[in-house]
């Protein structure tokens, strides 16, 4: 529409165009002010009046025109297609045009259209190392310290040759590497042959077109690993040892040695020379309700405790029905214990007393004969009775169960120990071993925890005669950061993980742990009891 189209704007030019001259002569002219303001005033209501009429016609005119467009374009938005429409938020203004006209004579709006861009969807927190990334689906083989070896279900065979020759680069330095021959080099040295084994058979499906054809023949690993490092406070022998113990192929059962359980033998190289067992090709397994012993070696790994040995979940068609059960790496190293006591030392609970206030080697200190010391170092005690406490492991120090009220199904009721509680100096501790080539140090075995003891029920005779704590371990405790670390520990252990009922039931158990954290941190300030480093 032009100019000369729009009748109120050629009458206002007009208008304007012939009084101004005259408004500006009448201005300068010799008249009365009273008569010439008149005029004025006169003149302005007129031209106000005819500004009032012109805006009243065209309003209507407006309103009804909008209604209109609105009404056809909700009937039209669904038929006429959009193309071009950016939906970066770039969208420039529409430029104005004329209404089409249709066959019968009427005015056919322009079709509009509303576009909602929905926000993104901001993503849950996860637990670090603990989400699967998505990625194309690979058969991933496993391997020690978290590493896979993927190969693709289709491709092309310069993916395949280039994935080769990294293997065998990668194994060719391995081999190049002079080292000498311990347990763990050649428990690495069978996972490297596994490895070679699964490559050699993966080559020999290659396609006439180029493509891969792979067969799924390897099972997935029960170790979780999806980050690029494992958990700082397990080392890398720690996950050799849980690869070990959840994915090697079981070769033969035997009865343990001086001890109540099943040994479990491994599947390890043919050219492996050696007991299997002196080598670290064994695992305990012990039963179903001593799963507590899983949990007990990630909590020891993560207080920088050390003292347990490596322990996973693991199923077997042929041994408990079928039901997960604890399996405990077998440790030829430990010093030979006596049948009753299952302790490597002969030791009371009067005598254990006494070497506590003497603090046995503490400083490098030569303990004098007449004090009754061990080889054990004074720390040690510091360490079991913490790592005792948060679990209610009571077998070790307090195994005629005086400090507490057991129930029927506990061991010291069975037996009948409760009943000897009169004369607790002369009852032997239980479960305290030693190695052979490392007699200061204890090795913590025998971890079956209880998370079903209230807080009103706990053993405080474990913490009896202990004036001190370790630093690393208590900084951990009150760090507000054991729940996510058992978290991301707990989850690396695939059939732990599901046996419990998955985060819900971990988060309970790890409810039980903090809550008891908290009476042990408690319990240390009204005794006024010491947090020392405890560096020998």
């Amino acid at each position: 529409m032009t100019f000369l189209d729009q009748p109120g704007q050629i009458i206002n030019w007009f208008v304007c165009s012939l009084c101004t001259p005259w408004v500006l002569r009448f201005c300068r002219g010799r008249r009365p002010r009273t008569r010439r303001n008149l005029l004025l005033g006169v003149a302005c209501v007129l031209y106000l009046g005819f500004l009032v009429s012109q805006v009243g016609h065209i309003l209507p005119q407006h309103r009804g025109g909008r209604q209109k467009i609105s009404s056809r374009s909700l009937q039209d938005a669904g038929q006429t297609p959009f193309l071009g429409i950016p939906l970066d938020g770039t969208l420039s203004p529409p430029d104005l045009q004329e209404p089409q006209m249709a066959g019968n004579g009427t005015s056919v709006p322009p079709n509009v259209v509303y576009i909602t861009l929905r926000s993104k969807r901001s993503k849950p927190t996860n637990i670090r190392g603990s989400v699967k990334p998505k990625l194309r689906k690979k058969h991933a083989f496993p391997l020690p310290y978290g590493q896979h070896f993927p190969v693709g279900v289709t491709g092309q065979e310069e993916n395949l040759s280039q994935q080769q020759g990294r293997t065998s680069y990668s194994m060719g330095i391995m081999r190049a590497a002079v080292v000498p021959e311990t347990p763990r080099h050649q428990l690495k040295k069978h996972w490297d042959g596994e490895r070679e084994a699964v490559g050699r058979g993966h080559r020999r499906h290659i396609g006439v077109s180029g493509g891969v054809n792979v067969q799924p023949q390897a099972r997935e690993s029960n170790i979780r690993i999806y980050s690029e490092r494992s958990p700082s406070w397990l080392s890398k022998d720690d996950i050799l040892s849980m690869h070990l113990l959840a994915d090697s192929r079981i070769g033969s059962i035997r009865e343990a040695p001086s001890q109540h359980g099943v040994l479990l033998v491994f599947e390890r190289n043919p050219s492996a020379t050696g007991a299997a067992c002196s080598q670290g090709y064994c695992g305990l397994i012990k039963r179903p309700l001593d799963m507590s012993e899983v949990f007990a070696f990630h909590l020891d790994r993560i207080l920088g405790l050390n003292k347990t040995l490596p322990s996973v979940s693991r199923k077997s068609e042929f041994i408990q029905d079928g039901l997960p059960c604890p399996v405990i790496l077998w440790d030829s190293s430990l010093a030979p214990t006596n049948n009753r006591t299952h302790s490597s030392v002969r030791l009371n609970w009067g005598a254990y007393q006494q070497l506590l206030k003497q603090k046995c080697w503490q400083n490098g200190k030569v303990p004098k004969a007449e004090w009754g010391c061990t080889e054990i170092h004074h720390h040690e005690w510091s360490k079991m009775a913490l790592f005792d406490f948060l679990l209610q492991i009571y077998n070790r120090l307090d195994r005629n169960c005086c400090g507490f009220k057991p129930r029927k199904e506990d061991s010291c009721v069975q037996k009948g120990l409760k009943l000897k509680c009169e004369d607790q100096d002369s009852v032997d501790l239980t479960h305290i071993i030693q190695r052979r080539h490392d007699p200061r140090h204890l090795v913590f075995i025998d971890n079956k925890g209880f998370f079903d003891r209230s807080e009103d029920n706990l053993d405080f005779k474990i913490l009896q005669g202990i004036k001190e704590f370790p630093e690393s371990a208590i900084s951990v405790l009150k760090s507000q950061r054991l729940r996510e670390k058992l978290l991301q520990s707990l989850f690396l252990d695939k059939v732990y993980w599901e046996s419990q009922g998955g985060r819900r039931g971990i988060e309970k158990l790890i409810d039980v742990v903090e809550r008891r954290a908290k009476i042990l941190l408690t319990y240390i300030n009204a005794h006024g009891a010491k947090v020392s480093p405890m560096s020998e």
